[in-house]
């Protein structure tokens, strides 16, 4: 059960009936008139308002009906909608109820790789003002816009501020200074006990003796005494304490000398990911036993000609592969180096980072004859058009499915080639991109795979035969999409409003005919006769 009793959406959801599950379909519906949305957000079962205060765009009348609800669950759920705009969500800013509130700053709720716009700057930073920080809590932060994010620190409304303070180890000294002596009381003291966690002696002196979470973030990340350093290295309180500080960046160095070779994997892999790794430490690590250290260490921008040398042959793959696209290597040096591209990897969609990539890195690795390299900068957001055209056609699989999720203006042969090739996680977001063919998908309607047999169903043009078929395919997931098909003929339509599993997909069809939906409307989903 949700907050005081209130089931969950998943909950509600399986405890709606088939007329209901009719209604659900109807709020969907893209042909449903705006008066009906207006009648069902007034008298619909809790299941149908659900679905249609959350998971689709709205008109704007409904939005301004959603806003006024009396009811603080159906507005809660327009809270956590990922398809409008998120302006729309932020007019529940000051609902009057507080689970409205929380939800709102909970955020939608999304599946892998969509990810909804933040919320306006003004909205979050009027939340930041008025919400209590319980309900502040889990997605918020990632409501937030990368402008703003950046701005806290120095942002004129002072609980800004307090929220920037949250960021204190990627501040500049002079921000660090500005906002230990802010103005403000709550700025100030929040920025002296971030400070705190960069005195060894006070860490040292707030480390618990048992192992926990406030230990662990301690050991891994705060200011280390030599005390406690010799403590872990002498009887540590838990078997991962050595692991812990070996990433620390405040540990000593002959420390970091001590832990490269330190008879624990964990513990050496975490001494290969330091910045402050030595030459002779880093000698180590490459004449490691453990490959996966190796290969750790092989992707270093600091190695050296002989090291790079020797990782070029080593006796393992994957150290060969790590090595093989190392920046310092020309384009003849990585060919003479016998590496195996992996296929088994994930080719999936990488959000654009807040600091564009490098054009010139970008380009000279679109161009290099290494496909790795090439997998690299396929997923550059802002590609141009003449390295879109050359990976599009390129003779590794990893390219052009990397390629397809993540430009945004992919080709549309090269969607549906990457659609039909790659079976890997997040392919459905592949049919997702502004790109993807609609038109000859019919071709595929007695494919072998159901994930193909169901690109038939986004053919405007498939024969009502054949979405009459695929309505009755062994696949729920290709039934279901046949029967949302606007071609799907209205006799076979009607009966599938009465059918237990597909009845809310019919609901949803945008053929179905106005007298149906009325009458839908008008029973309640509960059909006393066949809808003319």
């Amino acid at each position: 059960m949700g907050a005081q009793g209130m089931p969950t959406p998943e909950q509600i959801w399986a405890d709606a009936d088939l007329p209901t599950c009719r209604l659900a379909g109807l709020a969907l519906n893209p042909a449903t008139p705006e008066t009906v949305l207006l009648r069902l957000l007034a008298d619909a079962p809790l299941a149908a308002r659900m679905v249609l205060c959350r998971d689709r765009i709205l008109p704007d009348a409904v939005v301004d009906a959603v806003i006024e609800h009396l009811d603080r669950y159906t507005r809660s759920f327009f809270a956590r909608n990922s398809h409008v705009d998120p302006a729309q969500r932020a007019r529940l800013v000051d609902d009057p109820h507080w689970f409205v509130r929380a939800h709102l700053a909970q955020g939608p709720g999304w599946a892998a790789p969509a990810r909804p716009g933040p919320l306006p700057d003004e909205t979050v930073v009027h939340m930041m003002n008025t919400y209590d920080d319980e309900h502040l809590g889990g997605l918020f932060y990632q409501q937030i816009s990368a402008g703003l994010r950046r701005s806290m620190p120095t942002h004129p409304v002072a609980k800004v501020r307090w929220w920037g303070v949250g960021r204190w180890k990627s501040l500049s000294a002079d921000v660090r200074t500005a906002l230990l002596t802010d103005p403000d009381d709550e700025v100030r003291e929040r920025a002296q006990r971030a400070a705190r966690f960069e005195d060894p002696a006070w860490v040292e002196s707030e480390l618990p003796d048992r192992s926990c979470h406030a230990r662990t973030g301690m050991l891994l990340h705060d200011a280390l005494s030599r005390a406690v350093v010799d403590g872990v290295l002498t009887s540590p309180v838990g078997i991962e304490d050595r692991a812990m500080i070996a990433g620390n960046p405040t540990l000593p160095p002959d420390v970091v000398v001590l832990l490269a070779a330190d008879p624990d994997p964990e513990v050496r892999d975490e001494i290969a990911h330091r910045a402050d790794l030595g030459p002779a430490e880093r000698h180590t690590l490459v004449a490691a036993p453990d490959p996966d250290i190796r290969a750790r260490v092989a992707r270093r921008a600091d190695l050296g000609p002989a090291e790079r040398r020797t990782l070029a042959t080593d006796p393992d793959p994957k150290v060969r592969l790590a090595v093989s696209v190392h920046p310092a290597l020309s384009e003849e040096e990585r060919g003479r180096i016998d590496y195996a591209v992996p296929m088994d990897h994930p080719f999936v969609f990488h959000p654009a980072p807040e600091v564009p990539r490098d054009p010139g890195t970008v380009r000279r690795n679109a161009l290099s004859n290494h496909p790795m390299l090439r997998r690299e900068a396929a997923w550059d957001h802002l590609l141009p058009p003449d390295l879109v055209a050359r990976l599009a056609a390129d003779d590794d699989l990893g390219v052009r499915v990397l390629l397809a999720q993540n430009h945004p203006d992919a080709p549309a042969p090269l969607l549906l080639r990457s659609f039909l090739e790659y079976t890997g996680p997040e392919r459905d977001h592949l049919i997702t991109r502004p790109n993807f063919p609609t038109g000859g998908l019919a071709a595929f309607a007695d494919h072998e795979d159901p994930e193909v047999r169901a690109l038939a169903t986004r053919d405007p043009g498939t024969r009502p035969a054949v979405v009459e078929r695929l309505t009755r395919d062994p696949d729920s997931a290709v039934r279901a999409a046949a029967t949302r098909h606007p071609r799907l003929p209205q006799s076979r339509l009607a009966e599938l409003l009465d059918d237990e599993e597909l009845a809310h997909a019919a609901a949803t069809n945008p053929a179905l005919s106005s007298d149906a939906i009325h009458w839908l409307v008008k029973t309640d989903g509960r059909r006393s006769r066949p809808p003319a």
